[in-house]
């Protein structure tokens, strides 16, 4: 089974031109063209927390749908970070996973069927506060290992915004190696001269990683102030 996953901080739809352009952020996803997307500013701060990217553009205009969450109707995700997935792939579950925070945070979780196989995808928002961030690493990886994640042997990957400068350091040292590969996608931020490696993809043991990068072009470049980073991955035959 082989699947593309990618992750975008999408600075809510404001590219570097400091215009709100969310037919050129789905443009952008179509040049990484992934099967699984993470996002992450995907919706307003305050008020009803509205999707910046309109559910009508992501239906009539492009190859995913938005996983649900049930929680703010007008929102696309929880605390702007958000899920989408090819169409024809199957949804078993979803939630939001809560984090420990002092502002806005949080992190969603979905449990994908894929090629028959259930597949555990988590987009996360980190804090700007080192320590914050290391407890929020602790949170998810108890949560997807406590008896409410339900499947916590399944294949996972785990990406986003991790707001780690650190290339292996930081909050990066919670994800052990005997269950987790970090992938080092290059650097991503910002997305006019990139200097930090702040968007990051993780994969639990077993995954096999065919590629890992950033997703850098011109359209990319003005999009937003983060570029894309995706992988290529794929589970080998037992």
């Amino acid at each position: 089974m082989q699947l593309k996953v990618a992750s975008y901080n999408i600075h809510k739809a404001v590219g570097l031109d400091r215009r709100r352009d969310p037919e050129r952020i789905v443009a952008v996803l179509r040049e990484i063209d992934a099967d699984v997307i993470a996002l992450q500013e995907a919706d307003r701060r305050f008020g009803e927390r509205a999707s910046v990217l309109p559910r009508t553009l992501l239906d009539e205009h492009s190859p995913w749908q938005a996983v649900h969450f049930g929680i703010r109707p007008a929102s696309l995700g929880w605390h702007g970070n958000a899920l989408l997935v090819r169409r024809g792939i199957g949804i078993a579950a979803a939630a939001p996973v809560p984090l420990p925070a002092l502002e806005p945070r949080g992190a969603v979780r979905a449990d994908l069927i894929i090629a028959g196989q259930v597949v555990r995808i988590v987009g996360m928002h980190l804090d700007l506060s080192g320590l914050r961030r290391r407890q929020q690493v602790r949170s998810v990886l108890a949560q997807l290992d406590g008896p409410e994640s339900g499947r916590p042997e399944v294949p996972t990957v785990l990406m986003g915004d991790f707001n780690e400068w650190s290339r292996r350091g930081g909050a990066l040292q919670e994800f052990h190696a005997e269950h987790w590969q970090l992938m080092n996608p290059g650097r991503s931020f910002p997305s006019r001269r990139p200097v930090a490696t702040l968007d990051r993809i993780v994969l639990s043991r077993g995954w096999q990683c065919d590629a890992c990068a950033v997703h850098h072009s011109a359209l990319a470049a003005q999009a937003s102030d983060h570029l894309p980073v995706f992988a290529r991955i794929s589970l080998p035959k037992n």
